[in-house]
């Protein structure tokens, strides 16, 4: 993503502070989730510094909020089929494996999470 910093004689890397500043946006972009493209595509608008750049930016943030959003439902629903599977099995009321039959369900996850909802609520 950056040019070949310059070396030492020893063959120590030399970055200076700009590099240091982009090396720090990049590791902050990846803490935030975003892939190497859009790091690539945000470090390119920065060097820009135009009018249009904020706006550019914006939108490829608004596009990976939507994607995060997107994660958190589908890590919410792993939590509840994965929460209803383990008391199932703790509860020992289900012949077999409870876990081993959620994991070799066929339907997508969305699914098997609204089936054990429904099967916990008729449960309790």
């Amino acid at each position: 993503m950056l040019p070949a910093p310059p070396r030492t004689s020893s063959g120590r890397r030399i970055y200076g502070p700009a590099e240091m500043r982009s090396l720090a946006f990049i590791r902050r972009s990846r803490e935030l989730g975003f892939t190497l493209e859009e790091i690539r595509a945000l470090l390119a608008l920065s060097a820009e510094d135009g009018k249009n750049t904020c706006s550019e930016v914006r939108q490829i943030a608004a596009r990976h909020l939507v994607d995060i959003r997107a994660k958190i439902v589908d890590l919410r629903a792993m939590a509840r089929v994965l929460s209803d599977a383990v008391r199932r099995c703790d509860a020992g009321d289900m012949p077999g494996c409870p876990l081993i039959d959620t994991f070799s369900a066929s339907a997508p996850l969305h699914l098997v999470a609204r089936r054990s909802s429904r099967l916990s609520n008729k449960d309790g």
